[in-house]
This record gives structure tokens, sequence and C-alpha cells, in this order.
């Protein structure tokens, strides 16, 4: 503990990491603060259906990604998802157009382009969920009288313009932190909408426990076992294969002695490479059962919407999970590039033992990946359907069993994770001891 508050004096003594904490604070204090404010010509005391309805399944997600903005009708209830999804759709055209493919290859300048493609195609998507956002309010009992203007077009153009707008800002939020804080903007602000939600989702677990069965025991039961989903969950971000490489050494003509070896380095290639990808795709496909058993009359499609519209069902989890593994396999292939690892090995003198460099290397890198994907994608289908066994097997309600595992709590520990080496990173080139070490400062004279 002596160490722990040692590391936070050494952050205040460092003026530019202090000054960076300083800025990423009080930008998501500013996306905090917006997430309050209502949409202008809405009576906020008659949301109470709107917030009823996002008390758990899928807009109980969408919701805790929005930091309650979705359920408050805020001016940033569409929250980042928008610029997330434009993000998923750019990096999977990526795969397909030769364009996107070229932009990929030139470094900074093709990044940017990439980036600037990401926010035009964020206002379309935003300019499409906006008008159906409020047109759907009236599904989450929303009375019409909540409308103070009416639902005219004194009304809905206005309130579209809003909404767009603050998703845009809140991109640009991120963007900011990113740049001028430290790093990993727009995953910080869903991480902290995720976490402002989880008090009140838990002060409502305690009433209900106190109130009905199971008492303090059954509450102490709960927060045990989430704390052993966060160690499992920590487990499968930082898990790694390492993969030993050896690099011949240069002669003074530019070329590699023959057997004679030089330092052994590794290649770590993660268990779970993907995140939190696949759980997003796999839940944007979850939306079609439903869609689907609404098209089909009779019993047929009632018996599919009854199905796949509960999140904490039994078929809806089956196919929820192996759509994950799938998807695990899939981002996994695209994001991992074997063939270019081992090209790029072979160009620096570096092999792995008893492989052949070039070809033979790619065909290793890429069935070991295979290999340790299978076990990463099982727990991840884990992880993602637990909140449906906590629901079944200990009655928690739904808005808390959604940290029980799943985005929720995958995307705060990873980003968790990343802010710690961030910061970490800092105070080692400083010669301080970082967050993830103990011991005294190493300050150099």
């Amino acid at each position: 503990m002596k160490n722990f508050f040692e590391t936070l004096s050494n952050i205040w003594k460092i003026e530019e990491l202090r000054n960076r904490i300083g800025i990423a604070l009080g930008l998501l204090l500013v996306y905090r603060f917006g997430c309050q404010i209502v949409l202008p010509g809405i009576d906020s005391n008659q949301l109470g259906g709107l917030v009823d309805g996002t008390d758990g399944g899928i807009f109980g997600l969408l919701n805790a990604f929005t930091g309650g903005a979705f359920a408050n009708a805020s001016i940033f209830a569409l929250g980042i998802m928008p610029y997330i999804s434009a993000s998923i759709v750019v990096q999977l055209m990526g795969i397909a157009i030769p364009y996107l493919q070229k932009l990929q290859k030139e470094g900074e300048s093709g990044r940017k382009t990439i980036n600037q493609i990401t926010r035009w195609l964020t206002i379309g998507i935003c300019i499409v969920q906006a008008p159906a956002y409020l047109l759907g309010l009236g599904a989450f009992g929303v009375p019409d009288t909540a409308f103070i203007l009416g639902k005219g077009l004194d009304f809905m153009v206005p309130a579209v313009i809003i909404l767009v707008t603050g998703c845009v800002f809140a991109m640009w939020l991120g963007e900011k932190i990113t740049d001028k804080g430290i790093g990993n903007g727009i995953s910080l602000l869903i991480m902290i909408g995720i976490i402002a939600t989880m008090p009140q989702a838990f002060a409502q677990e305690v009433v209900t426990r106190l109130d009905g069965v199971g008492g303090p025991l059954m509450i102490l039961v709960e927060v045990i076992i989430w704390f052993l989903v966060i160690l499992a969950s920590v487990l499968l971000v930082m898990a790694t294969r390492q993969i030993p490489v050896q690099y011949a050494r240069r002669t003074a003509s530019g070329g590699y002695e023959k057997n004679v070896m030089g330092s052994r380095q590794y290649i770590p290639l993660k268990l779970n490479a993907s995140g939190v990808m696949p759980i997003i795709f796999a839940q944007a496909i979850m939306f079609v059962p439903n869609l689907i058993g609404g098209a089909i009359e009779g019993e047929t499609g009632l018996w599919i919407q009854t199905q796949f519209s509960d999140p904490f069902g039994l078929a809806y989890n089956i196919l929820f999970g192996f759509l994950i593994i799938i998807f695990t396999y899939f981002y996994t292939a695209i994001t991992v590039p074997t063939n270019k690892m081992a090209d790029d090995l072979k160009r620096s003198g570096g092999f792995i033992p008893g492989i052949r460099p070039g070809k033979e290397t790619g065909d290793f890198l890429d069935k070991i990946m295979s290999l340790i994907t299978l076990p990463g994608s099982i727990f991840l289908a884990l992880l993602a359907v637990l909140p449906a066994i906590v629901v079944k097997f200990l009655d928690v309600q739904g808005n808390w069993a959604l940290f029980f595992g799943g985005t929720s709590l995958l995307i705060m520990v990873g980003v968790a994770i990343d802010t710690v080496q961030q910061v970490n990173a800092y105070l080692l080139n400083r010669h301080y001891d970082g967050l993830m070490k103990s011991g005294k400062n190493r300050k150099v004279a």
C-alpha cells in the first residue's frame, strides 16, 4: 500500500503526465455533464417508461454504453456507438475494397484519410439512428404529452440535429482525450459510461435482496463471484503464448553470419487477439432472429420472437455463444497478419527454431493462432453468456447481471489495463517504478 501511494506521488511529480490526466478527467467530466442534459422539447418528468424499458436486455446494455444518456433522452443519447459502428464497417470494408487497402499501407497520411472516412460515415449513421430513436420513444412508454412541442418537424428537425451534433462532439472529445490526454479516448468514454450506471444497478440489487430472498449473505456471494469474473477477464485480456525467435548476427557487409545466433526474443500471441469485437458483432446479429420471427406468420414466427427477444433465454444465448466463437476466428484472421509477421522476421534475419523462414513460418504461426484461439473463443463466449447464467441460477436483476460478463465487463477491464500501461510507460520513461511494479523510486540523478 505504501508503494502504491508513492507511485501516485510520482505521477503528480511529472508535470506532463499530471496535465494529461487533468485534461482527460476534465473532458470526461464534460461528457458526463452532457449525458444529463435532456433534449429540448421533452419533459424529463415523463420519461419513467423509458427508464423502466432500459433496465435490462439489449437496451439496458446500450443504455450502459451511453452512461444512462439513452434513458435520459439526453443530447448524447446516441453515445459514441455510431462511431464504433462506422469503425467496424470501415475495417470490414478494408478487406474487400482496394482503395482502403492502399490507404492502410500509406502510414500516417492513410490513417488520417481513413479516420476522415470513418467520421463522415458516423454522421451518416447518426442521421438514420437519430429519427429512429425519437420515433421509438413511444414504444418505451413515453407518452405523447412528454413532447412539449409535439412530434412535428419543428421538434424533429432540431432534435435530430442536436443528436447528430452530440455524437460528433462525443467523438471529438474521445479524439482529444487520445491526443492531449492519456490515450484510449473513445474507449474511456464508453468505460466511464458503463461505470456511471454501475452504482445504481448495484444499489437496486441490494434493495431487492434486503427486501426479498437472500439478504446480506446473497449480496456477499454476488460480490465474490463478480470479483472472480473480473479476475477471469483480466486473465483473458493478458494471456499470451510466447513464440521464441532467434536472430542471426549481421556481418560488416550487411549480410548474416551462418550458424551464429544473436539474442533470443519472443512473439507474444494473445489468447484473445480480437478483444470484445466478436461480442459486438454477434450482438448486432442477434437482432436478426427477432426480425425474422416478426416477418413469419403463425405459431412459428411467434415462437422465434419469444425465444430470441429474451437476452437471458436459453436459445438466445446458445446462438449468441456460437456466433461469438465464429466471429472470434473471423476477426483474429483479419487482424493478426501471420504471413506479414513471417515476412518481417525473414527480412530481419529472424526465425523460429526448427521452422524454415518464409511460408513455413507463416503456416506455423497461423496454426498456433488457430489452436490458441479455440480456448480463447470458448472462454470469451462463456463470459458473454454469464449474465444469463447468474440471472437463471442466482436470480440477479437484469441491469446488475450485465456487469457479470459480456461486453460491459470486458471493456472496463481492457480499458483499465491499457490506461494503467499508458501511465506506467510515462513513469518508467522518467525512471520511476510503474503502477504494475512495486519498489522504490529509481530516479536517476
